[in-house]
């Protein structure tokens, strides 16, 4: 992803002669980076691609960015796995450039009510009304920034509160951004919706070992 971005930075600023400044992102942790086939290289641009397709048919999609996407694919498999709900695994390379093209469309179609006007990249990639998990490292305000712009329910996840420090592991777990978290919104936005009972979601807390009366991490 990072690769297919500063190529295509670099081309905009020497070679198209554009004024533009590009602002990344990235992060310390070290794994094998998998390779990315080249057809996903727009979806990155824009700001979303699908990076694992659901087995079948997907009931929920997981949206992740930066390294809260391995969560979110080993989140993907637990739901498979234990619960028997297949998801599916999107990238979110820019929340701000969903935004911001999903923001301009909006505008050009209040301003121009009789003329036919593209449907934006995130409302294309994300169609229908299966619920979104939208996870990140960062604080809940920056997935929430495409919920306006789908027709289905985003749940967000991220790590509004004080800063600490500890180990990646314990810091996913506190800040609820981690693998079972991710799992259980799904399982919970699946229950809202009557696709399964409640008491899957309590059963998936036992499992997980989630601890039901830890405060909220944004008020510690």
């Amino acid at each position: 992803e990072l690769a297919v971005i500063v190529d295509h930075g670099m081309r905009e600023m020497l070679v198209e002669r554009r004024d533009v400044f590009f602002y990344v992102t990235m992060m310390n942790e070290n794994y094998a980076q998998p390779s990315l086939a080249p057809e996903h290289h727009a979806g990155v641009i824009k700001g979303l691609y699908r990076c694992v397709p659901a087995r079948e048919s997907a009931q929920v999609r997981l949206v992740a960015s930066g390294a809260i996407l391995r969560e979110a694919i080993a989140a993907q498999a637990l739901l498979a796995d234990d619960w028997r709900v297949d998801a599916e695994v999107w990238s979110a390379t820019s929340y701000a450039e969903l935004e911001r093209e999903a923001r301009a469309l909006e505008r050009e179609a209040r301003l121009h009510p009789r003329r036919k006007l593209a449907r934006s990249h995130v409302a294309s990639c994300l169609a229908g009304d299966a619920p979104i998990i939208a996870a990140s490292d960062s604080v809940r305000a920056w997935p929430l920034l495409i919920a306006p712009h789908v027709d289905a329910r985003v749940v967000a996840l991220g790590t509004d509160g004080f800063g600490r420090s500890d180990t990646r592991e314990a810091l996913r777990r506190f800040f609820e951004v981690d693998r079972h978290h991710i799992a259980l919104a799904a399982l919970d936005a699946l229950a809202a919706r009557g696709a399964i009972d409640r008491a899957t979601c309590a059963r998936a807390i036992k499992r997980y070992g989630l601890d039901t009366d830890a405060a909220a991490p944004w008020t510690q």
